[in-house]
């Protein structure tokens, strides 16, 4: 029964493979081998994202994702991805939200920094008080709630932000900043790794907001990678005070 419902999950909640191909998205900047790396980790997010809304137990899920990502570099991609589902069957679960925690008591530990970003992401598509969600999660990483929520709207809907539109009006106080960081580190993705183009977008914000915005870049920079060391030179360079 538990797997029949995992593939009505799946079903009715599934996102295409197109969601993260970099053509689709109209990203720009990368070359053919930064190309592959972006794509690649968008490929390991929706296997973790459609694992955690397949699999009958925490074990089932575990396995998977060891599996589905099994270079090392890409693992907490695919909790990342997993996480995302997790807080979206949570949602949908009032009576028993307990599916991020859960994940986060055993194997998401490992990943506890990315797991608290993909819930993030929910916060974006769904009617989510973030004040609220992040009552849920750790008192600290729980802002990286805020930062998934940044880097999900600059991914999915770069073209809205990319002359310096503000942040949702429902984030308040720190919220803007970690939502500027999440922000930022799409911005390496969007612009593939360009340290040219990343200092365009970035210098069309208030300039208040464009070290957090960086911040975002020097993490995606690292985690996400794809480049040399001449580009990472390059994008120092180009963040200047920052």
């Amino acid at each position: 029964m538990n797997r029949l419902w995992g593939s009505l999950r799946v079903r009715l909640l599934r996102l295409p493979a197109r969601e993260t191909d970099y053509t689709v998205r109209g990203f720009r900047g990368a070359t053919p081998e930064v190309k592959q790396q972006l794509e690649r980790i968008g490929a390991v997010f929706l296997e973790g994202y459609h694992a955690a809304l397949r699999s009958a137990t925490q074990a089932d899920l575990l396995a998977t994702l060891n599996s589905a990502s099994a270079e090392r570099e890409f693992q907490g991609f695919a909790f990342e991805g997993a996480a995302m589902a997790m807080a979206l069957l949570d949602f949908f679960t009032p009576w028993r939200p307990v599916r991020i925690r859960t994940l986060l008591a055993g194997a998401g530990d490992a990943h506890a920094y990315m797991v608290h970003v993909g819930a993030g992401w929910m916060w974006a598509r769904l009617p989510i008080n973030p004040r609220r969600a992040r009552q849920r999660l750790d008192p600290v990483l729980g802002w990286l709630g805020c930062d998934g929520y940044g880097f999900h709207e600059g991914f999915f809907h770069w073209q809205k932000y990319i002359s310096g539109q503000c942040p949702p009006k429902k984030l308040m106080g720190y919220e803007t900043r970690a939502f500027d960081q999440g922000l930022g580190r799409s911005w390496w993705f969007v612009n593939g790794g360009n340290a040219e183009l990343i200092a365009q977008s970035i210098g069309a914000f208030a300039a208040d907001r464009q070290p957090d915005l960086w911040s975002g870049i020097g993490l995606a920079a690292t985690y996400a990678g794809g480049v040399g060391e001449d580009v990472l030179r390059t994008v120092r360079e180009k963040a200047g005070p920052h």
